[in-house]
């Protein structure tokens, strides 16, 4: 997997949502990175990363935990947003003798209902054969209903190759896999270690009847809440974010050194 590293000291894990990249998580990795080694990732079949028929759970742990034992890292905390979130609990429920903590932001580990569709359509319908401008893109997903915000994220994708626009992410693959994006097949697994949920307070991504899957997986989890932020809350208040971050892995480092 492409990455990206920065920093001195225990290693950290960033992992990226879906149609993201590992720039999503920069500004939490230059807060790490003054006390910490981070590690962006792109995921496979995202940014720079190599392009791979499937896209599940299962094989995405796999690649973390291969990325682990190649880069040589001594139990790295992970992090992850959304879909990162759900590869870096993955990675934590089937090789928890890797790390050292997991944290999710914004996700649950549970079996979501199918909200992209109308991204994916939006996506579909921009001809890039016929794409002239950046803009031009913009105004198509804007017109399919797609919010400002949204439109920016996804457009972080487009290149040009050339003298023709194309995605970086196999946005095919990605729409044929969606179904195991959604899934969460390790309901009953639990990993012991520490854990850390922290949910946008205007999000719907973790709501109380997720509450008894968290629980049962992670036991050990803590849970924190940031006000009116929605699904992005990394980028909505950074400041709030990545110091709750920072709190969690330094009670987790201090913990396990027997400070």
């Amino acid at each position: 997997m492409h990455f990206v590293k920065t920093g001195q000291g225990h290693p950290v894990i960033l992992i990226h949502g879906l149609l993201g990249n590992l720039d999503n998580l920069k500004t939490l990795g230059a807060e790490l990175s003054k006390q910490y080694q981070v590690y962006r990732l792109d995921l496979p079949n995202h940014g720079l990363s190599p392009h791979k028929q499937t896209l599940n759970y299962q094989d995405l742990a796999a690649n973390v935990a291969q990325f682990i034992e190649q880069q040589q890292l001594n139990k790295p905390h992970l992090i992850g947003h959304s879909m990162g979130g759900k590869v870096a609990l993955a990675c934590a429920l089937t090789y928890p003798q890797l790390i050292s903590s997991v944290t999710a932001a914004d996700i649950a580990p549970v079996t979501y209902p199918a909200r992209h569709l109308q991204i994916f359509n939006a996506l579909k319908a921009i001809d890039l054969n016929q794409l002239k401008t950046r803009v031009e893109a913009q105004m198509s997903l804007i017109s399919a209903g797609i919010d400002l915000g949204t439109c920016q994220f996804l457009l972080k994708n487009l290149y040009k190759n050339e003298d023709k626009y194309a995605w970086r992410m196999d946005l095919d693959t990605i729409m044929n896999q969606y179904p195991q994006v959604i899934d969460w097949p390790f309901v009953e697994m639990s990993y012991q270690g520490p854990c850390l949920f922290v949910k946008g307070g205007d999000s719907d991504y973790i709501v109380d009847e997720y509450r008894t899957s968290i629980l049962k997986q992670f036991p050990h989890c803590q849970a924190k809440i940031i006000a009116n932020t929605g699904h992005w809350l990394h980028s909505q208040k950074p400041t709030t974010f990545n110091m709750i971050v920072s709190k969690f892995l330094a009670s987790v480092d201090n913990e396990q050194s027997g400070i």
